[in-house]
């Protein structure tokens, strides 16, 4: 009896080296054309020339915490005047012996910020803790209770200003912003039109414009006697700036949501305030979320614009530091750290971004 005829086999054949792994990276992403391998050489080469100098600068030929006369005689960078003046870039003029009370305050608000973070903890026990939060964080600021100095808030600065003007900024002007927004889309002309005047009038002027009206005009029109705080004034402008351009980043999400929405609410006999409430801004607001954003963090780097009224924020503290007789010449070190402050927490921001939008199917 015959065997059965054996079947051919068959080897599989490997990809090659120059497609898979490391090496298939680099030939498909770096030098998959010619111009595409001439501009990677050409960016290396660059590279070469720039990178290790820098690093030497920045760390094998730097000092980090000494005096201010041993950054004379060296190459790289004084990393020094920071460690050396951090009291003063951080807290600014609140008085010595009492700076461990904006140093909770901000450990609280960062507190708050984290925990608000994740949509589970968002319930109404939530508004409890912000309020006790707000109201410790007031104490520790300003004192007058349970023994503790007051400061007046011509000496709050640094950085518990900053991330004040910031937080609060971003945390009032966006409520107000939709409701600018609804208001604009507004089937009552007068509500339509003062919306529409005011979103149109202060996108139409920069922020320092603001900023120069709430200190320096707008006491003019108060009643002999009647003053307000350069804080408080300095932070309205800010909410009110920031407000009336999410006014327009939320008109834009509304303006994409179909007529079937409309619709559909209205044949469940909901209102305009549940339509609204329950079905067209929970799309809309997801929608905005990119735009959004990139309005807030604009928000919190024009904090920094507050110097001009004399109010002393991070990088005002930073730039006193740096007139200094002792410390005049190291400001690229200072302002690096800077760059590198506002990074961290915009990156931050935009990372909690990411998530949500992923959290929330943003998109799908």
């Amino acid at each position: 009896m015959n065997a059965p005829p054996k079947k051919p086999s068959r080897e599989f054949l490997k990809p090659p080296v120059t497609e898979v792994g490391v090496l298939g990276w680099l030939h498909s992403n770096l030098f998959n054309t010619w111009y595409n391998s001439l501009l990677t050489v050409v960016v290396l080469l660059m590279l070469w020339q720039l990178v290790p100098p820098l690093f030497g600068w920045a760390f094998v030929d730097s000092v980090w915490n000494s005096p201010a006369e041993a950054c004379r005689d060296i190459e790289g960078a004084c990393w020094s005047v920071i460690p050396q003046n951090i009291s003063f870039i951080v807290f600014g003029f609140f008085p010595d012996g009492h700076q461990w009370r904006p140093g909770i305050a901000m450990l609280l608000l960062l507190g708050l910020v984290i925990f608000s973070k994740d949509s589970r903890h968002w319930k109404k026990s939530l508004a409890v803790y912000w309020l006790v939060g707000l109201v410790t964080m007031g104490i520790l600021m300003y004192g007058g209770l349970f023994g503790l100095l007051v400061v007046d808030t011509d000496q709050w600065s640094g950085l518990p200003l900053t991330f004040m003007l910031a937080l609060f900024g971003m945390v009032a002007g966006y409520p107000l912003g939709v409701l600018l927004a609804l208001g604009r889309r507004s089937r009552m002309p007068a509500i339509k039109t003062l919306c529409v005047v005011y979103i149109e009038m202060i996108r139409g002027v920069p922020l320092i414009s603001l900023l120069f009206m709430s200190s320096v005009m707008f006491p003019l029109f108060l009643p002999e006697g009647v003053t307000f705080d350069k804080v408080l004034r300095a932070q309205v402008a800010i909410i009110l700036f920031t407000a009336a351009y999410i006014a327009e980043v939320v008109r834009g999400g509304l303006q994409a949501m179909p007529r079937g929405q409309f619709e559909a609410a209205e044949s469940l006999g909901l209102n305009y305030n549940q339509t609204m409430r329950l079905i067209i801004l929970p799309q809309a607001l997801k929608i905005v979320i990119p735009p959004s954003l990139g309005i807030l963090l604009s928000t919190f780097k024009d904090t920094s614009l507050v110097v001009i009224i004399a109010l002393y924020d991070v990088l005002k503290t930073t730039k006193v530091t740096l007139s200094n007789p002792k410390w005049t010449g190291f400001s690229t070190e200072a302002y690096i750290f800077l760059a590198v402050f506002y990074f961290i927490c915009c990156y931050a921001m935009s990372n909690y971004s990411r998530k949500l939008e992923k959290a929330l199917h943003t998109g799908r």
